[in-house]
């Protein structure tokens, strides 16, 4: 089984990318020298395959809402990243910034998340990580911000799994406590894979690094995380804190070469001059990550990951400061 898009990469090249205010200018006069453009422009092919609509309805949109007059009172930034496996997302990430307080929240949404959609009955079609190759890039953004309660997306980054071991190797290697020896051999990848990582504080190079954000459990699976998905991504957060760390030193504008080379975004380079002053401030303690809420469930002859719509609400509500009128006038 492979699993090349991790979630350190994803959200990584985010923080450089959509917060990245220390290397703007540095991206603005490399591209310009090297005719670089990795910004993309809407694909006009997406639209026209986006004809089907989400049988999950989302919250109300009225003005009297909460969450959406808060919505529309907010200066966030919201991100949507992307790690590509063929025509399906391996990885997916909602990373919102608030300028004002400088705080940065990602939430982590498991790709076997249940997601129907009209038209789409089959079970591997009920995946949200299905929708990336039947609706693109568009129709993705337009399903998790229905997911989310009606968040608007703003941006979004795409991403392949071949920078994450160019990204490691220039920070020179990310330090990280293995939680147990990481074995498994599988003779059947191109090229054969063979993973073999000590439990305990490691100083990673590119190449441990894909590996480690691989690895799920050994061939015999008595070691590995005891709750799957949820457990690795819980890892890989810690991994992730561990690189931004190391990534705002000196070492910053070879990070930020490397990571141009592997990303397509919408985000121009006019709009990341725009957000300069607005990231300026940002502080590792103020990166919050957390994982969509819900529970593992098995239908259809499928494992799925079954969200909690009410405590996803409470999520973004928090995200946002906002309050429903009831938890305002039990307050009271």
């Amino acid at each position: 089984m492979k699993h090349f898009f991790k979630v350190f990469s994803i959200v990584f090249l985010c923080c450089l990318l959509a917060l990245g205010s220390m290397f703007a200018a540095f991206l603005y006069f490399s591209s310009a020298q090297a005719g670089d453009n990795n910004s993309e422009q809407t694909n006009i092919s997406e639209n026209a395959s986006e004809g089907g609509k989400e049988t999950e309805s989302e919250e109300s949109k009225e003005p009297d809402d909460p969450l959406q007059k808060a919505i529309k009172e907010s200066k966030r930034l919201n991100v949507l990243l992307l790690g590509l496996e063929g025509p399906r997302t391996d990885t997916i990430i909602f990373a919102s910034f608030d300028p004002v307080t400088k705080k940065v929240d990602m939430i982590s949404i498991p790709r076997d998340t249940y997601w129907h959609r009209e038209g789409f009955d089959e079970a591997d079609k009920r995946k949200i990580n299905a929708v990336y190759g039947d609706w693109g890039v568009n129709g993705t953004k337009r399903a998790i911000e229905s997911l989310l309660g009606g968040v608007p997306i703003h941006h979004y980054v795409k991403v392949t799994y071949k920078g994450v071991e160019e990204i490691v190797d220039s920070l020179g290697g990310v330090e990280v406590n293995v939680p147990f020896h990481m074995k498994y051999e599988d003779p059947t990848d191109d090229p054969p894979l063979v993973i073999d990582i000590p439990k305990g504080h490691q100083l990673l190079n590119g190449e441990q690094a894909v590996k480690f954000l691989r690895f799920r459990k050994s061939n015999d699976g008595k070691t590995g995380y005891r709750d799957g998905d949820l457990g690795r991504i819980r890892a890989q957060q810690q991994f992730i804190k561990s690189a931004i760390r190391k990534s705002l030193s000196y070492r910053l504008p070879i990070v930020a070469r490397t990571v141009y080379k592997y990303v397509k975004t919408d985000v121009g380079i006019t709009d990341v001059m725009k957000y300069v002053n607005d990231v300026i401030g940002i502080k590792l303690d103020n990166v919050s990550m957390t994982t969509l809420p819900g529970r593992p469930i098995y239908k259809f002859g499928l494992s799925y990951y079954s969200y909690d719509k009410d405590k996803v609400r409470e999520l973004i509500m928090d995200i946002y400061n906002a309050e429903d009128e009831q938890d305002v006038e039990s307050a009271q």
